[in-house]
């Protein structure tokens, strides 16, 4: 029997149970699919952009990397642009721009992760659900029927109950390995961003220090 005829024939408990099992399924495949396309924007070669707005320091053209920073996708970018937007600030000031800039990159990054981890946790629990109800409804008829039951009667009931539950699962595990995934790539931009923030404030201080301030070249 195909899902769809299962889900069809199933009887009223795997209509109400399917369902939103059903939901989680589509709301974690459209957040796993958006998350996707957010990570890919920000496929930069940090260690790249890092060079370039180095070399722009160098030659005190400081528009000219904000600029840069504005074209560049990523929160590398963002942090880079935070930072050096406040150049003539105090060390403590900018510094906490770019820790500022970088707490909000990963609020971004980490949007929607929290509803992948409650579908992952909840659509078994529709499943186990589903299969008391049916495993109470298998059972109950045997008491109606004071025990005179065939065994297609009680094997029915048992598989329908049973059957929400592999459908949980199913969708659960396939959230976790979302989720899990997601997590990957996100750590690993976070780490990024970490390193690029710590070379960034480098960089400022250093050219500050050096230069006694920057002369903007346009």
């Amino acid at each position: 029997m195909s899902l769809w005829e299962l889900f069809i024939e199933g009887g009223w408990l795997i209509v109400a149970l399917m369902l939103p099992i059903l939901i989680c399924s589509v709301v974690a495949l459209a957040i796993f699919i958006e998350r996707v396309m957010v990570l890919r924007k920000m496929n930069v070669n940090t260690r790249s952009f890092i060079m370039q707005i180095q070399a722009m320091l160098r030659k005190g053209r400081i528009s000219d990397a904000v600029l840069y920073c504005k074209r560049t996708p990523g929160p590398v970018a963002k942090i880079a642009k935070a930072g050096l937007e406040r150049y003539k600030r105090p060390r403590n000031e900018v510094k906490e721009a770019i820790e500022s800039s970088g707490k909000a990159e990963i609020y971004h990054l980490e949007r929607r992760l929290g509803i992948l981890g409650t579908i992952a946790a909840i659509a078994p629990l529709f499943g186990f659900l589903g299969t008391v109800i049916g495993m109470m409804q298998a059972f109950s008829e045997i008491v109606a029927r004071r025990g005179i039951v065939g065994p297609d009667v009680l094997a029915g009931g048992i598989w329908e109950a049973l059957s929400t539950t592999a459908f949980g699962l199913m969708v659960g595990i396939m959230a976790i390995i979302f989720h899990n995934w997601i997590q990957g790539k996100i750590e690993s931009h976070v780490f990024d961003m970490q390193q690029s923030s710590v070379d960034l404030l480098d960089l400022l201080i250093d050219r500050e220090a050096s230069a006694n301030g920057f002369s903007d070249e346009s």
